[in-house]
């Protein structure tokens, strides 16, 4: 028997197949938020992209809108380097939970059938999941 776990990240339900009796561990929390954020990106949601990222004061809006702007440029280049990331699949991740930080590690399957490996540095701030 399947159970299935659902965590919210920036409106984006991210559903977890887990057995019976088994919560997700906090790396699989945190794998399954980093690829949801890098999902919002390829969807072209930029600012749910940006808002993803830990902030520990608040930045101004025109700063906030270059981060969008950069975003937009990464996927473009990526589009014309690589034919733009087709898929983001999860690898692996690891959890320090003393410290609240991991590193996920996914997978970016691009259009010219080739794949990279990147490590996504995350932080967990009142129990929410945010890339540095």
């Amino acid at each position: 028997m399947q159970r299935v776990w659902r965590y919210v990240v920036l409106g984006a339900v991210l559903s977890l197949p887990m057995a019976c009796k088994k919560a997700p561990t906090p790396a699989e929390i945190a794998a399954h938020a980093a690829k949801g954020y890098y999902d919002q990106l390829l969807a072209g949601k930029y600012e749910d992209f940006v808002a993803g990222t830990y902030m520990p004061y608040k930045i101004p809006d025109s700063y906030r809108k270059q981060l969008e702007d950069n975003a937009r440029m990464f996927v473009a280049q990526q589009e014309q380097e690589h034919r733009g990331i087709k898929k983001v699949k999860i690898l692996d991740a690891k959890a320090d939970t003393l410290k609240h930080v991991a590193n996920v590690y996914l997978i970016f399957e691009y259009g010219d059938s080739t794949r990279e490996e990147v490590c996504v540095p995350m932080v967990e701030k009142k129990g929410v999941w945010y890339t540095r």
